[in-house]
This record gives structure tokens, sequence and C-alpha cells, in this order.
């Protein structure tokens, strides 16, 4: 099926590549012209010849007539890299009707050539948005059922006398060797020598619409709900179709190549009567991660490490990430499942493991995604779950800053330096005020990537570690009575000058800047499920309990000696250090800047940045290192005579 499918779309690669390079335009009708014609010798060549012999002469001439038609239609467009190829191919085509060749070589040719076509000169292949087929069924009972029947059987109230007669569209062997695009050029277009006319008054979406709900007639109601089945639990349906072009442009025969008779018949059924399934993003959707990851197991078996690489990560940060707030609400355990396997399929993939254990991890990811799916639902919902998702948000990221900002303001306190105070409280009221603005530029202009979301979730995160590590040995240092006396004599006058307010002023911007960040996001796809009563009052309950964290931090510090209060902070401060290492590596190995390395055996515990990847420990572990030999030194230093 890799093949078939690498096939069927590296034309989608050259489209792209023609569309930048070459400046000629076709005319859309000629070009459409000359794929209709194409397609039709596809699926009616088997009418005319048979076993290399001519069943049907005014058949016959009309394929050797449409295959003159292709190559005068050809010579007529626009210079570009590829016509004179266009052209061999044509005269191949044309020689291979005139020695009546077989059905299959002729359809393969047809098909082949009209592909090539569409990727030379492009012309649009595919509705801008899902048709309705209610529309499309109302259309066909006013333009076509006189003709081609109520039913579609081709047996309307004014078929009769009419030669060639009207289509059944419910003849299912001719329905699987059409497209809906086919379908659509012919609406559009007409079809010379019957009585067929255009329908080129209608507007294009009502075409689609009409090309939809016709290409659904062949196919019993029954079939699509099993067509339903398959697109939601099967991941070779899916690569089939990953967006509506590949659907549109496909017939049910080629598909039944890759999945089947059954399969194709199936799915074909479903698609065409419910294409917003084609596009839709709906609520809890992880059919783009799922889309992604399918893709990047066929780039993988193709040898291509660094696209597989790539795709999977994109299922992460594009699929996963935008729901990945409300997943954590409703099933934390689940999420963090995802997380895991996420990392051990990227790993698998950047160490070039074999294809059957790569394919073993992606399928892994694959059966949690279709359980997330399940959690996703609207019907999933509930008050409970969106007041405990934003109580538990709001208190596990606040958390982390509220400690860092408190310790900061009761140093201040605690060492009567409150006229630089400001700059504390101006670092986080900026904080919050920056994140409000993100929130507001990224839904209104511009958006937020999921990769952008680790960058600055893992980059904030390193910062601020870094700086916690100095700050912590630097509050050790000052845990000694004597070297605290000392400190104040020879440093009363220039303490906490300008230079260092601006660095509180620093710090607390960026250490609650990381957390407003990631609360906003999670709380804007939190807020997009409903429920926003409940979210709220979840919130809200979270502020007191943060609020209540920070009056008895403050009252308590306050009574602490100065040097208890030193060291106390420097273990809380040392602590946070450990943990903002390890989110921060965590973070830039989400987005991909750093490698993935499982650590298995090791729990994952989020919250005190710990995750089971050697390069999270490693640096958990040199976070220690440091601040132990800094710890360290600061005794030794103490226990020297002054």
């Amino acid at each position: 099926m890799f093949i078939r499918v690498i096939h069927r779309w590296g034309c989608a690669v050259l489209v792209s590549f023609l569309i930048l390079s070459q400046p000629a335009q076709a005319s859309d009708v000629e070009v459409q012209t000359t794929w209709r014609l194409l397609d039709y010798v596809a699926v009616d060549y088997a009418e005319a010849v048979s076993q290399g012999r001519v069943v049907n002469a005014a058949e016959y001439a009309e394929m050797v007539e449409f295959a003159e038609q292709v190559e005068t239609r050809l010579k007529s467009l626009p210079a570009n890299a590829v016509k004179s190829d266009l052209l061999r191919r044509a005269g191949v085509l044309r020689r291979a009707i005139a020695n009546k060749a077989s059905p299959t070589t002729i359809a393969a040719q047809s098909r082949a050539l009209a592909a090539s076509l569409l990727a030379a000169y492009p012309v649009p292949l595919a509705p801008k948005s899902p048709p309705d087929i209610q529309r499309g069924a109302k259309l066909y009972s006013q333009n076509c059922a006189a003709c081609h029947g109520s039913s579609g059987d081709g047996k309307g109230p004014s078929a009769a006398g009419q030669e060639p007669p009207p289509i059944a569209f419910t003849d299912v062997a001719r329905a699987n060797q059409r497209s809906v695009f086919g379908l659509y050029q012919v609406i559009t277009q007409g079809l010379e020598g019957t009585s067929m006319a255009s329908f080129d008054s209608l507007d294009d979406a009502d075409r689609w619409a009409l090309a939809f709900y016709v290409g659904s007639l062949a196919y019993p109601a029954q079939s699509a709900s099993k067509g339903e089945q398959l697109w939601r639990d099967d991941k070779a349906a899916r690569a089939a179709f990953p967006n509506m072009e590949a659907f549109v442009g496909a017939t049910p025969a080629a598909t039944a190549i890759d999945l089947g008779q059954a399969k194709a018949e199936a799915l074909t059924a479903f698609l065409r009567r419910q294409p917003e399934a084609l596009t839709a993003q709906r609520e809890g959707s992880l059919s783009l991660a799922r889309e992604r990851l399918d893709a990047s197991l066929l780039a993988y078996a193709k040898g291509d490490r660094k696209a597989a690489s790539d795709l999977a990560l994109s299922a992460y940060l594009d699929g996963f990430e935008p729901v990945e707030a409300v997943l954590a609400a409703r099933d934390a355990n689940l999420m963090a499942q995802i997380e895991a396997a996420m990392g051990n399929l990227r790993a698998a993939i950047g160490n070039d493991r074999p294809l059957p254990e790569v394919q073993a991890a992606n399928d892994a990811v694959d059966r949690l995604f279709a359980e997330a799916e399940t959690a996703l639902s609207p019907e999933q919902a509930s008050d409970t779950s969106s007041f405990f998702g934003a109580f538990g948000i709001l208190l596990r990221e606040g958390l982390e800053a509220l400690l860092i900002v408190i310790a900061m303001i009761a140093f201040l306190r605690k060492t009567e330096r409150t006229e630089v105070m400001g700059y504390v409280h101006g670092g986080w009221i900026s904080a919050l005020t920056a994140g409000v603005l993100t929130w507001f530029v990224a839904a209104y202009f511009i958006g937020i990537s999921g990769a952008s979301r680790e960058l600055t979730e893992g980059f904030g995160s390193l910062f601020a570690a870094i700086i916690l590590v100095s700050v912590g040995i630097w509050m050790h240092g000052k845990s000694n009575a004597e070297v605290w006396q000392r400190y104040i004599k020879e440093k009363m006058s220039a303490a906490l000058s300008r230079r260092s307010g601006w660095f509180l002023f620093g710090l607390a911007f960026l250490v609650v800047y990381r957390e407003v960040f990631e609360t906003i996001l999670f709380y804007t796809a939190l807020w997009a499920q409903g429920n926003g009563t409940a979210m709220l009052a979840g919130a809200g309950i979270a502020t007191l309990f943060l609020g209540a964290i920070a009056w008895a931090m403050l009252r308590y510090s306050a009574r602490l000696p100065i040097t208890q209060f030193f060291s106390w902070s420097a273990i809380l401060i040392a602590v946070l250090a450990v943990i903002l290492a390890g989110k921060g590596i965590a973070g830039l190995q989400e987005a991909g800047m750093i490698g993935v390395a499982p650590r298995p055996g090791v729990p994952r515990i989020p919250t005190l940045g710990l995750f089971p990847t050697n390069e999270t420990l490693l640096a958990q572990i040199a976070t220690i290192i440091v601040l132990a030999a800094g710890f360290w030194f600061n005794r030794a230093r103490s226990s020297r005579p002054a």
C-alpha cells in the first residue's frame, strides 16, 4: 500500500513545483475538458473493446475521436516544461486505442495522463468548503430526476427515446469508475453527443453538492455506517484520503486496489454523504494528529527519516497540543501516557529503529489517540470537568510563580529594602498584562503554534532555573549569622541598587509570564468547550487558594529569624530550580529542538519536572550538582575566620 499511496500523491508535489515555476496559465475550461475526455475514455473504453476485438463500433469510434481531441487540445495549451511529455503520452494512448489494447491498459494510461495534466496545468480540484448534500438532493430533484429517475436508475419520465439513454447512477460497476471530480466536470460542461446539458449556470458550490449527491446514489445507506466506523478506526482508510482533494479525485475502483472492494465502497458511501468528515476539526477531534501519524509511518517506510520525524512532531504540536488542556482536565493520566508514547515514537525514529518497531510505537500512539477522542467527545464535557480543569490548571501553574514572587517580597521586607518593592510588583503585573496581550494577538491575528508554545515554556523555564540557581546559592550563603552581619555592614549603602531592582523586575516578569502564557492557552481551550460558569468558578476558587498560600507565606516568613529565613528560602528556590530545569528540557524536547532518549522505570511527575528521559534527568542532576557545590562552597567559606 505504501508504494501505491506514494504513486497516487506524488503528483501533489509536482503540482506545487509547477505552480511556482511556470508563469503560463492554461484556460481552466480547456484543461478541464481535456481531463473529462480522458476520464470518459478510462471508463467507457471497456464497452467498446474486449479481448482485442471491437464489440461496439459506435462506442469505439467515439474513443478514437476522443483520443484525437486530447492530442489537439494539449497542443493548444501554453508551453511548459512537461507539455512535450504530455503530447508524447497522448500519442501513445491514441495508438494503443487504434491497436485495440486491453481496457485495463487504456484505463491506466488515461488516468495517468489525466493526473499529469492536472499537475502540469493546475485547476481547482475540490470544493472550497464541504458541500451541502441536502442542497444537492434538492437540485437533483429539480434538474436531473426527469431524465435519470428519482432514485438515479436512469428511468425518468423524460428518458424514453433518448440516445444514448441517461446514465443510471445506481449502477455500482459504473459508479466505481467515476470520481466526484469527474461527475463535477460533466455537470459543469455537459457531455457532447448526449442530452446531458451544461449546468454551469449553477454556482460552484451547488455543482459540487450535486456531484456528491449523484455520486452517493449507487451506494446504500447501510454501507455508510460501516464506512463511518472505518473512517474512525482504520488508519489505512484515513491515509487513503488525507484531504478533500484526495477524495474527490479518486475513484472507488482505485481505492479498492489499496483497501479492498468492500472497504472502498463503504468509505465512498460515507464520505460522499458526509464530506464534512474530510475537513472537520470538530471539538475534541484528533484527526489531524492521526493523519500526521499515518504520514510519518509512510515516510519512514520510504526511508525518509527526517520527514518521518517532522511529521511525528507535527502530530504532537499541531494535532494534539490544541486539545491537551481539555484532555488534562478530563483524563490527566491518559494525557501523560500520550506524551510518553509520542516521546517513544520520536526516539524510535531518531534512532533509526527497524520499521516494525517504529510501526509498533506509531500504533501505540494511535490507540491512545482513539481513547482520547472518546474522552474529548462533546458528551464527555460537564460542569464538573470544567470546574476541576480550571481549578487544577491555575493552581498548578500559579503556584510556581507565586512561590518565587512571594519569596522575593518576603526577602525585601525582611531586609527592609521596601523602596524597590515596586520593581517586583511591576514585574508580575507586566507579566499578567503581557499574557493577556499575547492571548489577544494569538486569538485574533497570528495564532500560536504548538512549537512556539513549547519553546516559550522551555526557554522560559531554563532561564528561570539558571537565575534561581544563582539566587539560591546566594541566599544559602547568607544563612550564616556572621556572614549576614558582615554583608549588612559592607553592602548596606549599595545594596539593591536600581540595577538590582531591574533584576528583580526581570525575574518576576519571567517566572510569572511563563505561567500566565500557558494558563491562558489552556483556559482558551477550556472556554471553547462551553460550561463557562463552572470554569470561572474553578478559576475563582483557585485564586482564593493561591491568595491564602501567599498570605500564609508572608505572615510566617515575617516571624522567622533572618538567617533561618534565608536558609529555608534557599532550599525552596533550589527545589524550584531543579523542577524548572526538568520542565525546560522537556519543553524543548516537545518542540523538537532536543532529542528524546527514554528512560524506562522513571515515573512521570510533571509537577516536579520529572520526566522519563535521559535528557531531563541529566539536566536536573546537573542542577543539583551545581547547587550542592555552591552550598558546599558557602559552608567552607563561612567556616574560615573573617
